[in-house]
């Protein structure tokens, strides 16, 4: 497989969708969140769930609450399948991830290939993927570090992952919240723990000028930008708080923490040792190295 020509192909299919959507989003965001969800999964205990195999093709996995949406980005990567049959799915949603990113302002992900496709749905239990909302603060963080604890993340690496927020919109017919997280949705920046430590979020209660009839959720004074109770978490909780104020100062620094975690993520559950892995780590080189 020519991996430099999927990602050219990635980035024109990118470039070509966000321009006849023409409203200033993207489907970038979408595809971060594809690679995100497909490896989220792991359990660094049991071994079981990650990247590797591509489950989120079949049912129960594809219709997972977590998942609702994501037939978009998946169906978005369909044609470039067709086109590079050799390529796996697994191996192309978290390209799909990495190039989104760094296509958006981000910095680059290592990234190399390796993972194969499974022809059976996944066996892990739903519930593996963060949720928004445990009904308080101190319920939803201790929710937030189980969820992330599981897949071998520590503190300082949640709040990086969690900075991927920066980028992308939730929708209502997905999530059934609403918004983007920050002013500049098309650009990867530190802006998301700029905004949660100087904006005052209050709660959402109108919506275009209506009840607001959706889940809890924070906004802004102007209602053009929203935080979920799972990000306030990040300066809620004094732990979060200490590394979220370090990214929000230092944007360098985030982009490096990110780097790294957001690399692991992508290799979740995935057994490197084999020759097609070994030949794509030294003949291409890690994306961005």
């Amino acid at each position: 497989v020519d991996y430099d020509a999927v990602r050219k192909e990635i980035v024109a299919a990118m470039a070509s969708y966000d321009d006849k959507k023409g409203d200033g989003t993207s489907i970038g965001g979408t595809l971060i969140r594809l690679g995100w969800h497909a490896s989220g999964t792991y359990c660094c205990t049991s071994k079981t769930g990650g990247s590797n195999g591509a489950t989120m093709r079949f049912d129960p996995e594809a219709s997972w609450g977590a998942n609702a949406g994501l037939n978009i980005a998946r169906d978005f990567l369909e044609p470039i399948k067709a086109k590079y049959p050799g390529i796996s799915y697994a191996d192309l949603w978290t390209l799909a991830s990495i190039v989104a990113i760094e296509e958006m302002g981000g910095p680059k992900i290592p990234w190399r290939p390796g993972r194969t496709d499974s022809d059976k749905p996944t066996t892990v239990p739903d519930g593996r993927l963060p949720a928004a909302d445990m009904g308080s603060s101190k319920a939803t963080s201790k929710h937030i570090r189980d969820i992330f604890y599981r897949m071998g993340f520590n503190d300082q690496e949640i709040v990086a992952l969690l900075g991927a927020h920066a980028v992308g919109r939730c929708h209502t017919t997905a999530s059934g919240y609403w918004g983007p997280w920050t002013y500049a949705e098309s650009t990867f920046s530190n802006e998301y723990f700029r905004l949660l430590l100087e904006e005052k979020w209050r709660e959402k209660k109108t919506h275009e000028g209506r009840p607001w009839k959706g889940p809890l959720q924070y906004e802004t004074a102007d209602g053009k930008l929203m935080m979920l109770p799972a990000d306030l978490c990040m300066v809620q909780d004094p732990k979060f708080r200490e590394y979220a104020e370090i990214y929000a100062k230092d944007e360098e620094k985030f982009f490096n923490d990110f780097t790294k975690v957001y690399s692991r993520l992508m290799e979740l559950g995935v057994d490197f040792k084999c020759p097609h892995a070994k030949k794509g780590l030294l003949g291409l080189g890690f994306w961005g190295l």
